[in-house]
């Protein structure tokens, strides 16, 4: 059970023998805004660059060095209709030294770095603001040059293009970047301190009476309880969404977007895991068999599914001229796991897939660290380990097919690559 330390701010102590390190995760959490999405990016970038008491980078780094070398880092994602700002911290466990004060010091750091940031008058440092707003600045810039991922927002967008919240990167816009000062950033980080609701995660072998008065020392106040459902729906439309460019390319990259009305914990979420591996998820998949290897059409097609949004994608990178052909073919391998034309093997290697990386995420602090947070946000969904195991295997090949039947095309965003000048 969580230990409250505030109204709205909660403490998850996860005691374990696995690991020698301590790991510690500062969750803020709010409800996903166009308004304040750059406004955290860079806000994230600006508190873990330096402090009050550490104003530049060297004076950052010497004080980790005393904390045993340990490392730390802030940043930002979206999931779902939730935006989450990280500050994570890890270091070696006191029981393995001879004087152990580190858990404790770190425990100071963290407030450090979260009530006594570069502000002074209400400022934030001029210097290190103008420096992390141009990083961020460049950061942006440098998204049009990865293709892969620049189609990937694109689709995004366009998907989504109904929800001003949901359409816009978890990191930002340039266009919003340009309107935050000193002043902007260091007034939200206020608000953010108050109104947030904050999870903090200490996973290892620690005692969780010393954990509690450690963090019980940090000035965190009540804020208003109470968090935004997690799952964000659309409703799915008739009319496909579709949008090309061109620019000079060897390679050009069709990605697709498909409705899937399925959940993260509903009725057909396992369903949706195998549909998913045995359609672009794997290497032994439908789409990277077919597509890929078979009909030589694509340097690789593959699937990703977000189950906090409903949301399958296939990305793809192909020659231009084999747009159509390419659609066909994708649309065909849906069709035929739709028609149950799915071998044994096929489900049986997915199942395997699966369940290995089940079992490897076990032995990842972070994706521990992932679990706890959503066991705590949706309780009604937590299974246990050997549960979640046995209703993946328990999977059929019509609830595949089940599933299957309620994918739907709606957006297609084509990067045609024109002919490069020899």
């Amino acid at each position: 059970m969580p230990i409250e330390l505030a109204r709205g701010v909660n403490l998850h102590v996860v005691p374990t023998e696995k690991y020698k390190t301590v790991r510690i995760l500062v969750r803020f959490n709010t409800r996903l805004n166009r308004e304040t999405i750059t406004k955290r990016t860079l806000l994230s970038s600006l508190l873990e660059t330096n402090s009050l008491n550490y104003p530049d980078q060297v004076k950052l780094s010497e004080k980790l060095a005393e904390l045993y070398g340990a490392s730390f880092g802030i940043n930002v994602n979206k999931k779902g209709n939730l935006h989450l700002l990280n500050l994570s911290l890890n270091l070696v466990n006191d029981k393995y030294l001879e004087s152990g004060h580190v858990l404790a010091e770190a425990v100071d750091f963290v407030k450090e770095i979260l009530f006594f940031p570069n502000i002074i008058d209400g400022k934030f440092e001029e210097e290190t603001f103008q420096r992390e707003k141009e990083n961020l600045n460049a950061y942006y810039e440098s998204i049009s040059e990865d293709k892969q991922v620049y189609s990937s927002l694109a689709l995004q967008s366009l998907y989504f293009g109904r929800s001003e919240d949901q359409r816009i990167p978890s990191f930002g816009t340039i266009a919003d970047l340009e309107k935050e000062t000193t002043e902007s950033v260091a007034s939200y980080h206020q608000q953010m301190i108050r109104e947030d609701q904050i999870d903090i995660f200490v996973l290892g072998d620690v005692d969780e009476a010393i954990v509690t008065s450690l963090f019980s020392k940090l000035p965190f106040e009540d804020r208003a309880s109470g968090i935004a459902d997690i799952f964000y729906t659309q409703p799915s439309r008739n009319v496909i969404e579709e949008r090309s460019e061109q620019e000079k390319l060897a390679q050009s990259k069709l990605n697709l977007g498909y409705h899937t009305d399925v959940y993260y914990g509903d009725e057909n979420y396992f369903a949706l895991q195998i549909f998913n591996g045995v359609f672009g998820g794997f290497p032994h998949s439908k789409l990277f068999m077919n597509v890929r290897e078979k009909e030589n059409l694509a340097y690789y097609a593959s699937s990703s599914i977000d189950t906090f949004r409903g949301l399958l994608s296939v990305q793809t990178g192909i020659d231009g001229k084999n747009r159509n052909k390419v659609l066909h073919l994708i649309s065909a391998q849906l069709e035929n796991i739709r028609q149950g034309k799915v071998t044994d093997l096929e489900i049986q290697q997915t199942k395997a897939m699966l369940k290995n990386q089940y079992l490897l995420s076990l032995d990842n602090a972070g994706a521990v660290l992932e679990n706890e947070y959503l066991n705590d946000l949706i309780p009604h969904l937590r299974l246990k380990d050997d549960e979640w195991i046995r209703r993946m295997e328990a999977v059929t090949l019509a609830d595949v097919q089940r599933v299957a039947k309620l994918i739907q095309l709606q957006a297609i965003f084509f990067l045609e690559g024109e002919k490069v000048d020899e």
